[in-house]
């Protein structure tokens, strides 16, 4: 009954920190929840899963922002602004290493062996690649291809997974499915591996589905 109740109160405190905008909370209040141990419902997963969202894509877009600032600055020959620029860049990447870890950290130690069906494990699966492919988008040298291994072998796991037990238009293999293909594309520099991944995804699997569900 205690734990019904505290899982309750981190629901609600969930909600009301993302009606808000208190991202930071919200993700507080749900990994609270994820230490309980328990297998995450479809509305849980979905608040952890905006509450981290929130919180590193405000990270990422400032980091996409000075980037660019920094590029301009160089191009200019204003060395003084470029080495101001790269010290507020790196602030921001540490926040984003420390988000990802947390996130890494959540994932492998309460909500993945809580798993007991695929579409959670998919889930979980896919988000850990998600975010292994954030740090890979400003990692470089041997730190990048470390995370960008990890990022694959999570990719690989849910989409093993999902081939297994999720339909083929099942909302979270189809994002699986796009998201995995982003990092060929963005990650590994490999268009035609991007392309060649999602196109075999949707011919074997959504537009099989379409003309099954025509002829039945």
């Amino acid at each position: 009954m205690a734990a019904t109740n505290e899982r309750d109160s981190c629901v609600y405190t969930a909600k009301l920190a993302e009606q808000a905008e208190r991202y930071e909370e919200m993700v507080d209040a749900m990994k609270k929840l994820a230490t309980l141990n328990v297998e995450l419902t479809i509305e849980e997963r979905n608040l952890l899963s905006v509450g981290y969202k929130n919180v590193i894509g405000a990270r990422r877009a400032s980091w996409r922002i000075l980037s660019s600032i920094e590029q301009k600055e160089e191009g200019k020959g204003n060395d003084q602004n470029v080495k101001r620029i790269k010290g507020y860049r790196q602030k921001v990447e540490t926040e984003l290493s420390d988000i990802c870890t947390d996130v890494m950290t959540v994932i492998d130690e309460h909500l993945i062996p809580s798993c007991s069906g695929a579409e959670s494990t998919v889930f979980f699966y896919k988000m850990k690649g998600d975010y292994y492919r954030y740090l890979a988008e400003f990692k470089a040298g041997d730190e990048r291809k470390e995370v960008a291994d990890q990022s694959m072998k999570a990719y690989q796991a849910a989409s093993t997974a999902a081939e297994a037990d999720l339909p083929p238009t099942h909302p979270i293999r189809l994002g699986l499915a796009l998201n995995y293909s982003v990092f060929y594309y963005e990650i590994l520099n490999s268009p035609e591996r991007f392309a060649s991944t999602y196109s075999a995804f949707y011919y074997k699997n959504v537009l099989g589905c379409l003309v099954f569900s025509f002829f039945w």
